[in-house]
């Protein structure tokens, strides 16, 4: 689907489809916003190409897996970041990759699905941001997808910390298992970060560009704010990364100190009956001349000495704190 929104500086606002491209070429006043939505690739491609996008920049744009980056080129900025796709529960949302060709009088949108951010941004309410300029328009749709990253994050914190509260009262496999998995989806997303990090700080590199009027000085805030969000994203992210670490090293050391303790017992058990057992395994051997075999209460005799033997042992051992 192939969505534009027209802005002229003495009409209203006019959101269509492709038709509104000639106008647009016929009026240099104007400014459009062009959204490709799950439109066909070679189409999408012939189309770019008529607006002398780079073709190597429309092969990255296209495909299903790119990292994240950003690109000068001469008449435009080439942006590509990941936005999010779907939302469930404990951070198992979908990355949308989103790309953004900028020049001067135009923003195209390319994107496989429907964007959230794309969604809430491209109506006239939002317009005011495509009259400042292109540029200021593709920094609100990536600060209004970073927003949604956030909340997803906050949300995710609240979870964190009953799971915290829980495992201190009651650890078991079960919640091992889930922040394991947490800790894994949170490598994913702290890696995305750390890509639109790097994005950010090339924004602010072009900024201080004097080479590059695509965006001016008057961005600077805009840009500012940005890599705010972006940094917290990254911190948040390994804040709660080292937090599931540590739930996981907690748990472990938790689960080996019952070990050894079971095993202090067992060991202390085993040594208890290893004397018994010896003076039962000489006194129940079967030759005919055995000391004190002739003797009367021989047999309650060395239960005596067991007796003692084990108490002087559990004695021993309870001074020792193994018991």
């Amino acid at each position: 689907m192939i969505k534009c929104m027209l802005i002229s500086p003495t009409e209203k606002t006019v959101i269509g489809s492709s038709e509104l491209i000639e106008q647009w070429r016929a009026n240099d006043n104007t400014t459009l916003w062009l959204d490709l939505d799950n439109v066909d690739l070679e189409a999408e491609k012939k189309l770019l190409l008529e607006f002398n996008c780079h073709p190597l920049a429309i092969s990255d744009a296209q495909r299903d897996r790119h990292p994240p980056k950003i690109e000068l080129f001469k008449d435009y900025i080439f942006m590509l970041y990941r936005g999010i796709v779907a939302k469930d529960e404990g951070l198992s949302f979908g990355n949308l990759p989103i790309s953004m060709f900028i020049g001067k009088r135009i923003l195209i949108t390319r994107h496989a699905q429907s964007s959230l951010g794309i969604n809430e941004l491209f109506n006239v309410s939002s317009e005011k941001y495509l009259k400042r300029s292109p540029i200021h328009m593709a920094l609100r749709l990536f600060h209004c997808s970073c927003g949604y990253y956030l909340k997803e994050l906050f949300t995710f914190e609240a979870e964190l910390e009953k799971i915290e509260d829980d495992f201190q009262l009651s650890g078991n496999d079960q919640m091992m298992k889930q922040i394991t998995a947490y800790r894994s989806q949170l490598v994913k997303i702290r890696r995305t970060f750390s890509y639109h990090v790097s994005m950010g700080d090339t924004l602010k590199a072009f900024v201080d560009d004097e080479d590059t009027d695509l965006i001016t000085d008057k961005e600077t805030h805009t840009v500012n704010d940005l890599r705010e969000r972006l940094d917290r994203l990254l911190s948040l992210s390994q804040m709660y990364y080292d937090i599931c670490g540590d739930l996981i090293n907690g748990y472990m050391s938790v689960t080996s100190h019952q070990l050894n303790a079971t095993m202090r017992v067992l060991t202390v058990i085993t040594a208890l009956f290893v004397p018994l057992t010896f003076l039962a395994g000489i006194y129940g051997m079967n030759f005919e001349y055995i000391p004190e075999l002739k003797v009367e209460n021989g047999y309650f005799i060395l239960l005596g000495v067991m007796t003692v033997v084990s108490v002087v042992l559990l004695t021993i051992f309870k001074k020792k704190r193994w018991l």
